[in-house]
């Protein structure tokens, strides 16, 4: 049997969500072994004027402990 952990991790990026979320990941592999999945919870970005300036995420990140 194994046991299953959920964490909650914020990121950001300035190109764009999908880039936030790999930065997510590839955080919290740093200190976080046995990574399995992630699911994006929410979306958002920062605007100026006419553009979008940063993009941001909350993901939660699953992970296996032994």
């Amino acid at each position: 049997m194994s046991i299953i952990k959920v964490i909650e991790v914020l990121a950001n990026s300035t190109e764009g969500w999908e880039d936030a979320t790999k930065k997510a990941v590839k955080h919290a592999a740093k200190t976080v072994k046995n990574i399995k999945s992630v699911y994006v919870k929410e979306q958002s970005a920062i605007v100026n004027g006419e553009n979008i300036t940063e993009f941001r995420v909350n993901v939660k990140i699953t992970f296996e402990v032994s």
